[in-house]
């Protein structure tokens, strides 16, 4: 008998009491044992020439059979430049061909793929990059209107600190200035081409690739969690390929569909809800722009006759605004699937009516988790559709416990633990991070902590009633309030910081924060503090409301614990209550 198996007898209710929120997904169909470069080889075979992606903004697409040519010819450009099996390959880039390519490439042997947030800072940048050990970045000129000039000539300043950094590989046709001298700067077509070295035939590339085993790392993905301390989700082939296979299933894709993803390559939502479950089902995929632009999205389902689009709350929100002017009726898109931050039912109306969307499904999950282990489903009820994240996914375990860890009956709220395949192998070099978020129950069951609320219904729908972590979600993009809590106590005027999640009708949540000002300092300006905050941290993190302690309505200290922790939510009750007065004010 399995861990699994032995998990689920324990778990169900003896006569009498009720049912556990213990749920297990269906294990009819097997998982897939493949790495990534196995399913490359194997879907460019069966597809031939079948358009594997879309980019409408470079005007490029690459066939099946063309993205398993160029992955090789980067993963052999890869061994030229001296990498090895388990070194680790980084990238900063927007919604490119470039960013598919690379990240294939180094599946292929055995190369963790790290991906950098872009709104990463040059500072939070170079951290990363030190953190992941990077040998090789590559790098964007610029994503949209931002530079990242300043970014190269962070690590320029700081090669120091990153002994690993070998190489940066340019994705761009204008060149940025490299005066370093430890850190070779090579165009992303020079760097390519060097895969056709006679050095680099066949065999090399083949020892190469045997090594990979699907246990291996293939992706890390940052994720400041509550601490604000960078730490790297460690995926493997077996946990991605597997999540992207069944989220494409419970969306019933085929190889006639045409995904529209404008979610970012850097986070899971692209990465796996989008390019691997496209992949894993012969499907098209198509990435509208390097980064997210409401037009572009409209102009791509329209163009390339999407049946699938994927999107947060605030990308739908912005398509709908945009498409009052462009007037687009689309009579091809069959499915939306929303994730990342809660949707609300009015979302998903005019979602429906406006975008001539049938069904709208939600997707449930954490980095952590590869990323989905909840998912509504097309033949759901639609209170089912509206009110819940949808069941679980195959081969996968969640349970609700209490402050304990034990076992909650259904119906009644507690944290969400989930397990099965798709548990990230750990935090990279963290072994402390992964043995606080992890547990090994006494059956050998490794269990994720989600710190999420939530509670598992009669029929077996996972429901979220608030979030025990104090994360701020703004957009889809997670913030951690003590990175921007530190930020702000480095300003010299600034004694204490407290940093909460404002509700916000655009992004769901942004962020706010409680300051208190330094005994004798002069008090900066909303202004000031915004581009001190801009300055060392991504512009998604800076405070959108800001509150001094002392003012009139805050009071003259922080509301704490007896043990001195800050009582956010009485500080959130407070913000709600003077943001309503400002609005009420403004009204009159």
């Amino acid at each position: 008998m399995s861990i699994l198996e032995t998990a689920s007898q324990k778990m169900q209710p003896t006569s009498g009491r009720k049912k556990s929120s213990f749920i297990q997904g269906d294990q009819a169909s097997p998982l897939s044992s493949a790495t990534l470069g196995n399913l490359i080889d194997e879907q460019g075979v069966k597809n031939g020439g079948r358009i594997a992606t879309v980019f409408p903004w470079q005007r490029h697409s690459i066939s099946y059979e063309q993205l398993a040519e160029r992955s090789r010819l980067l993963a052999k450009s890869m061994l030229e430049a001296g990498l090895k099996h388990g070194d680790t390959v980084g990238i900063m880039a927007g919604n490119c061909y470039q960013y598919i390519e690379a990240f294939l490439g180094a599946a292929r042997i055995g190369c963790p793929f790290v991906v950098f947030n872009n709104t990463y800072s040059p500072v939070e940048l170079s951290t990363a990059l030190a953190v992941s050990s990077c040998r090789i970045l590559f790098l964007a000129s610029n994503i949209g209107p931002k530079s990242l000039s300043p970014h190269m000539h962070a690590i320029q300043n700081n090669s120091t600190s990153l002994p690993d950094l070998k190489r940066i590989v340019l994705i761009s046709q204008t060149r940025i200035d490299s005066p370093s001298v430890t850190v070779e700067v090579i165009s992303y077509s020079a760097f390519v081409d060097n895969g056709h070295s006679v050095f680099m035939h066949k065999g090399v590339l083949r020892r190469a690739e045997r090594r990979v085993k699907n246990t291996d790392v293939l992706n890390l993905q940052f994720t400041s969690g509550t601490t604000g301390a960078p730490k790297a989700a460690m995926l493997t082939h077996r946990n991605l390929i597997n999540n992207g296979k069944v989220i494409g299933d419970r969306l019933e894709m085929t190889a006639e569909d045409r995904l529209c993803c404008p979610p970012p390559l850097f986070h899971c939502f692209g990465l796996v809800i989008g390019f691997l479950a496209a992949f894993t089902h012969s499907s098209t995929i198509v990435f509208p722009s390097d980064q997210f632009e409401p037009n572009q999205v409209l102009d791509s389902i329209a163009n390339e006759k999407c049946t699938i689009i994927h999107g947060v709350p605030t990308m739908f929100l912005a398509e709908i605004e945009a498409n009052n002017q462009k007037k687009y009726t689309f009579d091809t898109l069959r499915v939306a699937l929303a994730a990342g931050s809660p949707v609300s039912p009015s979302l998903v109306d005019r979602i429906q009516k406006e975008m001539g969307v049938e069904k709208v499904l939600i997707a449930y999950g954490m980095t952590e988790t590869s990323p989905v282990t909840f998912m509504t489903s097309l033949d759901d009820s639609k209170e089912m559709l509206l009110k819940t994240v949808g069941r679980i996914m195959p081969h996968t375990l969640a349970k609700i416990v209490d402050g304990k860890g034990e076992t909650l009956p259904r119906g009644v709220p507690g944290e969400l633990w989930t397990g099965g395949y798709a548990l990230q192998k750990g935090y990279w070099r963290n072994e402390a991070k992964t043995a606080e978020a992890m547990t090994i129950d006494e059956d050998g069951v490794r269990w994720m902590h989600t710190g999420d609320e939530c509670l598992i219904n009669d029929d077996g729908y996972c429901v979220i009633t608030g979030r025990i972590k104090d994360l701020i979600i703004r957009g889809g993009e997670n913030i951690s309030p003590a990175q921007v809590e530190d930020r702000l106590t480095e300003h010299a005027s600034i004694a204490e910081a407290c940093v909460i999640g404002v509700a916000d009708a655009k992004y769901g949540e942004v962020v706010g924060c409680f300051l208190r000002l330094r005994d004798g300092a002069p008090k900066p300006v909303s202004d000031e503090i915004v581009q001190w905050v801009r300055a060392g941290l991504g512009s998604h993190k800076v405070p959108k409301y800001i509150f001094w302690i002392g003012e009139p309505g805050v009071g003259n200290e922080y509301p704490k614990t007896g043990s001195g922790k800050h009582q956010k939510h009485i500080l959130r009750a407070i913000a709600s209550r003077l943001l309503s007065q400002r609005d009420l004010k403004a009204r009159l």
